[in-house]
């Protein structure tokens, strides 16, 4: 069984720009061991620009994100796994290919795991793109469970998935946070999970 994690996360100040405008400026936020933040806003706030940030993908353009634990040398983008719009698959390569390629890369890796937490096990030698848009959705989230990061950074998880694997993704995001894990979920259907924050984007800046 995955050990507890024991960190904790804090963003100071954030601002975000893109294309020469400001999504948002001087959000501030901090979550403990096993807690969930839900980020809420019309299209256009910036939701799936925050989450991109914290992964390391987009730059800040001020302010500052920082980790406290038993991994705060690592840095943040490091302790996440973040699941965005695209599915990040390989379609030449199976399902199996697909997630020993993150075990691998992540380091850790739990190959069996990931394959049986959304129940992708019997299509394990199938090639990703011959998957259903669900089933796809199944393998980006099951990179979850390729390898353990404290972290989850999910932007509507839920897209495509019909309601058995909702109720697995809310068993799944309950489970972490027993562990002490931290959830940043952007999502616009309602999930089972109990958020200690919710963080609503304002519609001023909305497109």
């Amino acid at each position: 069984m995955q050990p507890p994690f024991s960190v904790s996360f804090e963003a100071r100040d954030i601002a975000c720009e893109r294309g020469g405008r400001t999504l948002f400026e001087g959000l501030s936020f901090a979550l403990g061991p096993g807690q969930a933040l839900l980020v809420s806003g019309p299209n256009g706030t910036g939701k799936t620009s925050l989450l991109r940030q914290i992964a390391g993908l987009l730059p800040l353009a001020a302010g500052r994100f920082s980790a406290a634990g038993t991994e705060a040398a690592t840095p943040v983008a490091e302790l996440c796994h973040y699941v965005g719009h695209l599915n990040a698959a390989k379609n030449a390569l199976s399902v199996r290919e697909n997630l020993a390629f993150w075990a691998d890369f992540l380091g850790d890796g739990d190959l069996d795991g990931a394959l049986g937490a959304f129940g992708l096990a019997p299509l394990a030698d199938i090639s990703a793109g011959l998957l259903s848009a669900g089933q796809k959705r199944k393998l980006a989230l099951s990179r979850l469970f390729a390898a353990p990061r404290p972290i989850w950074l999910l932007d509507e998880p839920s897209v495509s998935l019909d309601t058995a694997s909702v109720s697995k993704l809310d068993a799944a995001i309950r489970d972490h946070l027993q562990q002490d894990g931290i959830v940043i979920v952007s999502t616009h259907v309602p999930l089972k999970t109990k958020f200690a924050q919710e963080l609503a984007l304002g519609r001023e800046h909305a497109a």
